[in-house]
């Protein structure tokens, strides 16, 4: 069984510098039917303009994950880490015990896209910790971004979480079997998608059962998050 999340239903909220979409419940937009999807508890697609970011500001016991789809990300933060981040480029940071940390767009001509995605912890006060994974010179294909045990290169983090790209360039195709005690939640990052023979856009999402074979492809360019949680 699948459950679509269409891009239109979203939380939307525009601030000036700032244009972002909320799959989840966040900030100003509460909907108790969309809190989250088991331990995925944010995805806000974000715009940030040029010159504009996120101050320094707290985060605590929280895995928090950064994609650049367009533009570029400035990340500064209390572990010393102080990196730019550009299109392809996942970021992980552990919150941990607690770290602050700011993401500013360096660009005083060019908007910043980026996708920031929250996974709630199995274990609260762990060191906090920073990770990068670069997907920007990959072909197309099938690609394992995090997971629990750091297994086949992905960042590990504190959750059993698989988190997979599916660069999709209109030739291949993406299968992947969701176990029967498992859970996924398919997020279209960019493009049109065929998922089971449901035509998808950019921003829309759907949550699949466990049991089911996933199957994706598209016509032209595209990118999918897939989560396969416990």
């Amino acid at each position: 069984m699948m459950n679509i999340r269409k891009s239109n239903e979203r939380g939307h909220a525009e601030r000036g510098w700032l244009d972002s979409y909320h799959t989840f419940s966040f900030a100003d937009y509460y909907d108790p039917k969309w809190m989250g999807y088991r331990t995925l508890r944010v995805i806000n697609d974000d715009l940030v303009m040029p010159g504009q970011g996120f101050g320094m500001h707290p985060h605590r016991d929280m895995e928090i994950i950064t994609y650049i789809l367009s533009g570029a990300l400035e990340h500064k933060d209390s572990m010393g880490n102080g990196r730019v981040i550009r299109p392809g480029d996942f970021q992980y940071m552990s919150a941990g015990t607690g770290v602050l940390h700011s993401e500013f767009n360096p660009s005083n001509e060019e908007a910043v896209r980026l996708l920031q995605i929250w996974v709630m912890p199995d274990e609260k006060g762990v060191k906090p910790r920073y990770a990068e994974k670069s997907f920007a010179k990959t072909p197309a294909g099938f690609y394992l971004v995090t997971s629990k045990t750091g297994r086949e290169g992905s960042i590990g983090i504190h959750q059993d979480a698989d988190l997979w790209l599916a660069k999709l360039d209109g030739k291949n195709r993406v299968s992947h079997k969701i176990g029967a005690d498992r859970h996924a939640w398919v997020h279209v990052a960019e493009g049109d998608v065929n998922l089971n023979g449901k035509k998808l856009s950019g921003g829309d999402a759907a949550a699949v059962n466990g049991g089911e074979t996933i199957e994706l492809s598209a016509d032209k360019p595209a990118q999918v998050l897939l989560f396969d949680l416990n």
